[in-house]
């Protein structure tokens, strides 16, 4: 089994698909990490030799960021924001879109499922 920065990675998949299970890498880093250790994009992972799990290991370790170390680095960056105030900040604080979506209809992704107010009375018409 392939373990690559603390993934294991699908043994079943193209090798090019993958890499993509790793935090931080997707298509296009995945094939630049092929092309620049010379492993066949076509193989499957579990066909890989050990030599090429360890050039690929070496890789991803030396060149990219992935995992724990950019999600650390991305949640710096959030509590930066929020820190210093910036609008960015508020809206990650208040959990709404933050990059000018529209919140009166959809978003609900980051504002959840909001419900009607259950047994609300309609005023009375007095006589």
């Amino acid at each position: 089994m392939a373990r690559i920065a603390g993934v294991d990675l699908p043994r079943d998949k193209r090798i090019e698909i993958g890499l993509t299970y790793i935090y931080g890498i997707g298509l296009s880093s995945s094939q630049e990490i092929l092309a620049e250790t010379g492993v066949n994009p076509d193989l499957i992972v579990k066909e890989l030799s050990d030599a090429d799990v360890a050039a690929l290991r070496a890789e991803v370790q030396n060149n990219y960021q992935v995992e724990g170390d950019l999600r650390r680095w991305e949640a710096m960056n959030i509590k930066r924001l929020m820190d210093i105030g910036t609008y960015r900040g508020r809206r990650h604080r208040m959990g709404l879109p933050v990059r000018g979506q529209r919140t009166r209809t959809n978003a609900r992704t980051r504002r959840g499922v909001r419900r009607t107010v259950a047994g609300k009375k309609k005023a009375s018409a007095k006589k």
